[in-house]
This record gives structure tokens, sequence and C-alpha cells, in this order.
């Protein structure tokens, strides 16, 4: 258990059955044997590009972090706008480049990160994309 009693184990088991099966948690979330058994230390940067859950890319990318991502993935940041990066990671990880929004929330301090069309180039294009054609200048001030 963690310190705010939610199960979480870092690379083996949080429960442990006597047959050997093992159910793996971080920090409350259940993860994949895959992830699991590995400890967060040793997490790689690729399996962003494989994960299809929402929840379990938001831990990765949470433990991994936004640098060492972009390091083991060769990211180039393609434009930035206030506090958006349009990052591209040209890596042969899938069948058209992957061009990725991040941005750093200013009331939480966390990173978000969604992949855009491969063919943005412009940070404020992406954030328009993003939020349903609705220009990053008439968004409301943030406090």
């Amino acid at each position: 258990m963690d310190s705010e009693n939610r199960l979480h184990a870092e690379g083996e088991a949080a429960i442990q059955f006597a047959d050997g099966y093992g159910l793996y948690y971080y920090h409350g979330v259940a993860f994949p044997e895959k992830y699991g058994k590995v400890h967060p230390n040793q997490w790689e940067a690729r399996w962003l590009l494989e994960e299809n859950n929402a929840e379990l890319r938001r831990i990765l990318i949470q433990t991994i972090g936004y640098i060492r991502i972009c390091e083991e993935l060769k990211a180039v940041e393609l434009d930035s706008f206030r506090e958006y990066h349009l990052i591209k990671i040209d890596a042969n990880a899938d069948l058209e480049p992957i061009v990725l929004l991040k941005m750093i929330c200013p009331s939480t301090g966390y990173t978000h990160v969604l992949r855009v069309p491969p063919e943005m180039e412009s940070a404020r294009k992406a954030i328009t994309w993003v939020n349903w054609d609705i220009d990053p200048e008439n968004f409301t001030v943030e406090s």
C-alpha cells in the first residue's frame, strides 16, 4: 500500500498468490504485468507509442518524465505558443510521423500531451484543432 492506502508496488506484484499469479498496481491503478514487473526507473518511453489506455499513458508520461521521453524518442520541437509546444517524433514507431501537442497546466503543473494530425506545423493551429476550432486567443484568462 502507498501513503494514501492504495495498492502499490514497484517492479513486483502488489498482490502475490501462492500459485505465483500476481496483480500489479501503481498507486491504485491496475497495471499489466508488462509494466508492473519492471521498476519505474526502467520503464521505456516507446511503451507510450504502443499503449492505448489513457490512464496508463498518463502514468507512464508522469513517471518517465517529459525530458526522458523526448530524448529517447528523439523528439523535435516544431513550434510553441504560450504554455503549448508542438513536438514531432519521427522514430519508426508508427506508419506516419507522430506529432504531439504538449501543454503544462498553469494551475496544476501537470504535463498533458495529445496526439494531433501529422500535418500540423503550428502550435496555435494544433491548439485550435484540439479545442474544436476555438482559437486560443478566445480562451478565458486563467488564474
